[in-house]
């Protein structure tokens, strides 16, 4: 329950935590450090959708060898 308190910002705490941000990176940096996460999340879903499909095909191969074992039983 802790944890789920731990990232609960909402209005001021929102305005200090972007306030601490832009003053780390700056102004001219920002853009550059969502480019990158941006970047990283499309990178995520794309492995992620990867992995995705190659176990459903792997799951529709078993099932087919499955199938086969039966038929031929």
């Amino acid at each position: 329950m802790d944890t789920i308190l731990l990232f609960n910002f909402f209005g001021p705490e929102m305005l200090v935590v972007m306030f601490a941000i832009l003053l780390l990176f700056g102004g001219k940096k920002i853009p550059e450090l969502m480019r990158g996460i941006g970047k990283g999340i499309r990178e995520f879903n794309s492995a992620r959708s990867t992995i995705e499909s190659e176990l459903k095909d792997g799951m529709r191969e078993a099932e087919r060898l499955e199938e086969e074992k039966k038929a031929k039983e």
